[in-house]
Order: C-alpha cells, then sequence, then structure tokens
C-alpha cells in the first residue's frame, strides 16, 4: 500500500485579503503568503495582471473549496488610459502598433463610456489566459499565430470618467461582473472614440466584501514576526460567500452534514434561509443554495430541497 505524502506546512483555513503590488505574479503572491502563514494549501481567488496591482484573495486550506465565488464576485477598478499609443497586449506591456494624436474631450469620453453599462458582447484579448484547443490565447499570440476568441456575455454595472483625467490620460472607476476584461474595454472604447490608446495603470480596489483599505501588503505581513498573530488577519471562510444564506443548524444537523449525509431541516432553520436568501437576492431568487453553520463556523455549502439540507462541499475543519 503506497504511503500517504506529508505535506509541508500545518493546516490553515480562512482567507487573506492579499493587496499584491505590480510586478508580482499572482502565482508568486500565493507561494509567498503561503510561505509566510506556513500553510499546507493556498490558492488565488481570480488573477491579476503583474502590471496590475490591488486586491488579490488569497484562500488557505478549506477555503479553497470557494475559490470559485471569490472569482465570480463583482469587482471594482481604478484605471488609466493613456491615450496616443494602441499595443498588442492592450497595455503598457506590448509594442505599439498605432499612434495617432487625436483626442477627445471629456464629454465625448463619458458619453462613449455610458454605452458600454449593461449586458454586452466583449471579446476577450488576445493576450489572455483563455484556452484555444487546448492551449492558453497569450502562448499562441507571443508565437504569432492568430486567436479568434468567441465574444461573451459580460456586465459592467457602473463606469465614471474621473475628475483628475487629462488630454492625455483617462482615469475611470468601473464596477464589473464576472468574466470583464478592462483591456477588452479599452480597446472597444477606443475604437469608439477613432483613437489610439491603452491601459498604463490597473488597480483594484474590490473582490466581493474583500475592500483594498482592509488589504494586506507583503511588507505588513512580514514586519509581522509572530505567526499566530499573522494569522490572525486571515477571515472566515464564509468571507467569499457574501449572498449565500447562511443558517445555524442544530447538533443532530451537525452530526449528519460532519458524515457528508443530508438532513431535515427544523422549520426555524427553513424559515431563516427564506428571510436571508429575500434580504440577500431579492423578494424573487428561487436559488436553492445555503450556507450550513455550526457554533458560528462554516460547516458546508448545500442545497436545499423539499426540506433537506443536500451537501456538495462540506468543509473539514
Amino acid at each position: 500500500m503506497a504511503r500517504k505524502k506529508n505535506r509541508k506546512g500545518d493546516p490553515v483555513h480562512g482567507w487573506l485579503n492579499f493587496n499584491k503590488p505590480v510586478e508580482m505574479t499572482s502565482t508568486q503572491a500565493v507561494g509567498l503568503v503561503k510561505r509566510l502563514f506556513n500553510a499546507q494549501k493556498a490558492g488565488h481567488g481570480g488573477t491579476l495582471d503583474p502590471l496590475a496591482d490591488g486586491v488579490l484573495p488569497i484562500a488557505f486550506g478549506e477555503a479553497t473549496k470557494t475559490s470559485a465565488y471569490a472569482m465570480d464576485a463583482d469587482k471594482d477598478y481604478t484605471f488609466t488610459i493613456a491615450w496616443g499609443s494602441s499595443t498588442t497586449t492592450q497595455d503598457r506591456e506590448g509594442d505599439v502598433v498605432a499612434q495617432s494624436d487625436a483626442r477627445a474631450n471629456m464629454e465625448e469620453i463619458s458619453a462613449a463610456l455610458e454605452t458600454f453599462v449593461g449586458d454586452i458582447e466583449q471579446v476577450p484579448p488576445k493576450f489572455s489566459a483563455i484556452k484555444v484547443n487546448g492551449e492558453r490565447a497569450y502562448d499562441l499570440a507571443r508565437d504569432g499565430e492568430e486567436v479568434e476568441l468567441q465574444s461573451r456575455q459580460v456586465t459592467l454595472y457602473e463606469a465614471r470618467l474621473d475628475e483628475a483625467s487629462t488630454r492625455d490620460k483617462a482615469i475611470i472607476h468601473v464596477t464589473c461582473g464576472k468574466g470583464f476584461y478592462i483591456r477588452s474595454l479599452v480597446r472597444d472604447l477606443a475604437a469608439k472614440l477613432d483613437l489610439e490608446g491603452h491601459v498604463s495603470a490597473l488597480k483594484r480596489t474590490r473582490v466581493g466584501n474583500f475592500e483594498i483599505s482592509e488589504g494586506n501588503s507583503p511588507e505588513l505581513l512580514e514586519a509581522v514576526s509572530d505567526l499566530e498573530t499573522r494569522r490572525r488577519l486571515l477571515v472566515p471562510i464564509e468571507a467569499a460567500l457574501d449572498d449565500i444564506p447562511a443558517i445555524e443548524i442544530s447538533s443532530e444537523g451537525e452530526m449528519k452534514l460532519r458524515n457528508g449525509n443530508e438532513f431535515r431541516l427544523l422549520p426555524h432553520e427553513m424559515s431563516k434561509f427564506q428571510t436571508l436568501r429575500a434580504e440577500l437576492q431579492g423578494e424573487d431568487s428561487d436559488d436553492r443554495v445555503a450556507l450550513a453553520m455550526a457554533d458560528g463556523t462554516a460547516l458546508a455549502l448545500g442545497e436545499i430541497r423539499a426540506g433537506f439540507f443536500k451537501p456538495f462541499r462540506v468543509f473539514q475543519i
């Protein structure tokens, strides 16, 4: 019988609101905090490009089972468009492919920006992590291959041109849904205005409940010498589940969940779920996903059907 492989580190669970600096990759960020927290397992909740800085939620241990929820969460960005040149990558890393002295005024930019608010069709950048026939689009693009990516529906909830913008630089604040590419927005906005432009700076200021004002920089984390004190910077698993009803369950339900079994909700538990669902998702929501809690600790994600809680993610904490 094969011996079970021992994992390095401790079984750490929870989320870290990490403030990633420019030039650091998301993978490097995970490696850094995994070492600083001496954690067995860690992963990020949505890639942030090396040229971007800001919020990068990092999950430890059982929290990695909720990473998809962070990736799907609404996000806030502040970015700068440098007018005058377009690049292969739509950001300052790429080679210049077109230049122009043409500029637009603030009113023209704001009006054009407004046309992208709502549910729109967006073609991802050729330099992106999307897979094409099993290969990353950016690898194909770097090899000089023509990459044809299909448009997809994304949502831009809000977009605002900052008053500090100048003739040569537009500073824009947006709130968007999952799968939205800022570089694609800049490409399409420039085309609409008949201008050339690229992203010169990009900061992610929020991912779901994770706000940049509460983020932890590498310098802050390394300045905390005591491991236990550092771990107190983590937030619970449910931090990434802000729009999912969380209900405290009975001890009997807890025992069944610990074994991965479904259980029948008590009347007050069912009522609590329905009330929270309406508050978080609206009166018309028919979403059946709920988070089971016991003494303030997340136990499992599951679906509620015919009065039963049926788990599909059980947290081993």
